[in-house]
């Protein structure tokens, strides 16, 4: 694989196409190393159009977390409004580090995906407003327990599941082979057509018809 080299008239860029391993946080963050040339290199067009990368702007600066206020309107979306009145509707938080820190830095983004705050620690907001984001995180990532499958359609995709959770009898369609994934040694995730997920703690834990179908698949 070879390396990007962008020049410049006292350094040449290389850019590594491997992700350094690391934590969630610098996850994939290119390998940047600079070799100093002796003689000037003329300049690329593309390097004259080139800016200075910049940290991304925190707009939880311009909005006081104190005064903000969630809310929920009648048809079960996440609203905030400011100090100022300004109102966002149809909003969806995200967390930002969902495993080194899945209490802190949860983004609140409009419906095109554009920040609108950036929450660093929940507890600012106070107990109601805090109450109010930690649901709609539990909503965004509804998880039910896989505890049985009841029937399969077919050993080809798509095809159609019926299974038993934790939350009663549903049935859905298994769009890929590779839509069943293990977690872990005994784990296993299934994403169904519209991206709800379904967790199995353990295979072993199974009746021998549903570890036969989800073995068949991991």
């Amino acid at each position: 694989m070879k390396l990007q080299l962008l020049k410049h008239k006292k350094f040449a860029v290389v850019l590594s196409p491997f992700p350094k391993p690391c934590s969630d946080e610098y996850a994939f963050k290119p390998l940047v190393r600079f070799f100093e040339r002796s003689s000037p290199l003329s300049p690329t067009p593309f390097e004259a159009t080139m800016t200075e990368r910049k940290a991304p702007v925190n707009t939880a600066s311009s909005i006081d977390l104190e005064t903000l206020q969630l809310g929920v309107d009648a048809i079960g979306q996440l609203s905030i409004e400011d100090a100022q009145g300004n109102r966002f509707e149809d909003i969806k938080p995200v967390r930002l580090f969902p495993l080194s820190r899945p209490y802190e830095w949860i983004s609140l983004v409009d419906p095109a995906g554009k920040e609108i705050v950036c929450i660093d620690n929940p507890e600012k907001l106070g107990d109601r407003n805090k109450q109010i984001l930690l649901s709609e995180l539990e909503k965004r990532e509804f998880v039910p327990i896989l505890k049985r499958v009841i029937w399969v359609s077919g050993n080809s995709e798509p095809c159609e599941w019926k299974v038993e959770t934790d939350r009663g009898a549903t049935s859905f369609i298994l769009n890929d082979e590779n839509d069943v994934r293990r977690l872990g040694e005994n784990g296993v995730l299934v994403v169904d057509s519209f991206g709800i997920r379904y967790f199995v703690p353990d295979c072993d834990q199974l009746d021998s018809f549903s570890r036969r179908i989800i073995e068949w698949y991991v």
